[in-house]
C-alpha cells in the first residue's frame, strides 16, 4: 500500500465512460473527409473502440483513399474534424452523461484523489466532449492521443502530468484507470495502473474481466471497494 502523504489518482477515459456523444465524433469526420477529398467515410466500420484520433484519422485515409495520409493532410484532416466536433457535440441528440458518473467524480473529489483523463481523443476535442456535461471542472490534468497513439503511452503522460500537478511523481500503486474497453484494460495494466472496467460502452462485465480488469462493473453507480484506506494508506 501507499503511504498516507502519497497522493491518490484516478484516470478516467471519456467515450463509453463518463458519456456517450451520439455519434458526434464520427458525423465530425465523416464531414472533415468529405470536404477534404470528397469521399464518404463509415469511421465505425473502419477503426475500433478506443483507438486513438490521429490513428482514427490515418485508417479511415488508408481505408477509403488507399494510401498513407502526408503530414499536411492529416493535419488539415484533424483540424477540420475539430471544427465541426462543437457543432455536433451542441447538437447532438444522443449526448448523454453516463449514470452516476458527475456524483462519482464529486464524490472522490472531496474524499481528495486527483482526477485526470486518459484518452484516446486529443485534447481540443475531449474538452468539447466534456464541456457539454459540465464534466471538464474535474479534471486538472490528462494523456490524449495528441500525446501518442500507443493508449499505454499516453496513460502514462497522464501520469507524469498528474506528477506536475500534485508537486511530486504520482506512484502507480496509488492510481487507477477507468474505462469501458479491453484497450483500457490493456493501456492501464502497461502503465502499471489497476483498472476499473465499467461496462458502459460496447463491452459487458464479463468481456471486461476476462480481458483482465481488475473490477469489473455494470455503471459507475456501482464503483468497488478498491482497497483504499480513508487516509490514502
Amino acid at each position: 500500500m501507499s503511504s498516507p502523504a502519497t497522493p491518490r489518482a484516478v484516470l478516467f477515459d471519456i467515450d463509453g465512460t463518463l458519456i456517450h456523444s451520439g455519434g458526434s465524433s464520427d458525423r465530425a469526420w465523416h464531414r472533415a473527409f468529405a470536404e477534404l477529398h470528397g469521399v464518404d467515410v463509415d469511421v465505425a466500420a473502419r477503426t475500433g473502440r478506443g483507438v486513438p484520433d490521429p490513428e482514427v484519422g490515418r485508417q479511415c485515409f488508408r481505408a477509403v483513399l488507399g494510401r498513407e495520409a502526408t503530414a499536411e493532410e492529416l493535419a488539415r484532416l484533424m483540424a477540420r474534424r475539430l471544427a465541426h466536433l462543437s457543432e455536433e457535440v451542441e447538437a447532438s441528440s444522443g449526448y448523454v452523461v453516463l449514470d452516476g458518473a458527475e456524483e462519482l467524480l464529486e464524490r472522490l473529489i472531496d474524499e481528495g484523489f486527483l482526477l485526470g483523463l486518459t484518452t484516446g481523443n486529443v485534447e481540443p476535442a475531449a474538452h468539447i466532449k466534456l464541456a457539454r456535461g459540465g464534466l471538464n471542472r474535474f479534471f486538472s490534468f490528462g494523456g490524449y492521443g495528441s500525446d501518442s497513439s500507443d493508449r499505454t503511452e499516453l496513460t502514462r503522460k497522464a501520469l507524469e502530468r498528474g506528477g506536475t500537478v500534485a508537486g511530486g511523481a504520482l506512484d502507480p500503486s496509488a492510481a487507477l484507470s477507468v474505462g469501458d474497453t479491453p484497450r483500457d484494460v490493456e493501456a492501464g495494466h502497461g502503465a502499471g495502473l489497476r483498472v476499473v472496467g465499467v461496462a458502459t460502452g460496447d463491452y459487458t462485465v464479463e468481456r471486461l474481466a476476462a480481458a483482465g480488469a481488475d473490477f469489473a462493473i455494470a455503471s459507475l453507480r456501482a464503483w468497488p471497494d478498491v482497497g483504499w484506506d480513508g487516509d490514502g494508506g
